[in-house]
Order: structure tokens, then sequence, then C-alpha cells
């Protein structure tokens, strides 16, 4: 009981530190008591203990069962790792408006942007949605799910920052992107060019892939298709 208990309360830090502190106005009083650097070095701190409180909350915390995914659900939880992995390799490989210090090419959104402008969250929160619903326990409830809030509430607080750090950026960039993956080029408001994704994102992207499936039991010990 108190290992879970230790779990909730290290979950609801991760998520209080990333979408209580970082995605509202507590940010700007933070930041005008400490200036913008002292900010940064807070934060990265906080951040550092909560994963670490996280990760070793998630590995004491006791197995209880809520569901058992079938075989062939395991399947296609296996199977939508892909794009998270691609989604992960091209928000590192290519450039993105909003990611730290990103840049909008002078041609306008491009590549994986024009499919959404936050891959790097999205791959994310795939990652925890498939190990949530494969795991079926308490346990993975709380820790995949805290994963998963804060990348879904990061998307929204990241373009609300954007927006009013640079108006002219965002005014290019948001009527041709959308947050949900393909909506802007469904809606018309932008075409997908997969030629613009350089190979190397898929290459890397699938090997990686194709590398967890098959060192996942070496590397966190139960194989993949067991999540």
């Amino acid at each position: 009981m108190l290992a879970m208990t230790l779990l909730i309360l290290a979950s609801a830090l991760w998520v209080a530190a990333h979408v209580g502190i970082a995605g509202t106005a507590l940010r700007g009083r933070i930041v005008a008591r400490t200036g913008e650097a002292g900010f940064r070095i807070g934060y990265s701190l906080l951040s550092v203990v909560s994963i670490a409180l996280l990760v070793q909350a998630w590995g004491a915390a006791p197995v209880v069962p809520l569901w058992f995914a079938p075989e062939w659900l395991r399947w296609l939880l296996a199977l939508a790792m892909l794009p998270a992995f691609l989604l992960f390799v091209a928000s590192v490989a290519t450039p993105n408006p909003t990611a730290v210090a990103g840049k909008l090419d002078e041609a306008g959104p491009r590549g994986i942007q024009r499919i959404t402008r936050h891959p790097m969250l999205w791959s994310f929160a795939l990652w925890a949605l498939v190990h949530l619903i494969g795991k079926g326990t308490l346990a993975g409830l709380f820790f995949f799910g805290a994963f998963l809030v804060t990348a879904l509430v990061g998307m929204p607080s990241i373009d609300r920052k954007l927006a009013a750090r640079d108006p002219a950026l965002w005014a290019r960039l948001a009527p041709a992107t959308s947050i949900i993956p393909f909506a802007a080029i469904l809606a018309g408001r932008n075409r997908l060019v997969l030629a613009e994704i350089p190979r190397l994102v898929w290459i890397l992207g699938a090997l990686a892939w194709v590398g967890i499936l098959i060192g996942h039991a070496w590397l966190f010990g139960y194989p993949a298709l067991l999540i």
C-alpha cells in the first residue's frame, strides 16, 4: 500500500511540475523572482528529482492487474510503437519551431511539421498509451498515465507560449499546421510531402523499433510483446 501511495504521489509531482508550473502563469511569477536562468536551473533540478522518484516508485510498486490485453492487441500495440519511433527521430533530426530554440523554414512548415507541429510530444504520448494499455496494471495506469497527461496537455501549452513569445512566427505556423496528426492536411490547410522527411528518419526510426522489439527483454526485463 505504501509503495502504491508513493507512486501516486510521484506521478502527481511529475504532472504538477510540468502542467502546474511550466504551462501556467506561475512560471512567469517564478521567473520574475529568480530570473530566466534561475528558473531553468530550478526547473531542471525539479524535473530530474521527479523523474527519479517516479521511476523508483514504479519499480517498487506491486502488480495489481486491472485488465489483460489479448495477444492480437499486443501485436497492434507493438506495431503502434513504429510511428512513435519515427515521430521521435523526426523531431530531433529536423528543425521544429515548437522545440526549444526551434525555427521555421522560410518556405513555411515542411516535412513532419505538415503532419503535426508536436512530433516529439506525440511520440511520448504514443509510447505512454501503448504501455498503459499493454500493462493493464494499477501501477502502469499512474506511471504511464503521468507521461500521457503531460504530453497531451503540453501541446496546447507550448502553442500558447509560442504565440505569446513570437506572434509573427505563430501567425505563419498555426494556419498550416495542427496539433492532431494529419488534421491540417485533411482540412486542406496543408499537404503531405513524405519526400521532405529525410530518409535517415525512416531508417533510424525503423532500426530503433526493431532493436527495441528484439532487445526489450534484455533492456527492461520482459519481452516487448508482453508489455
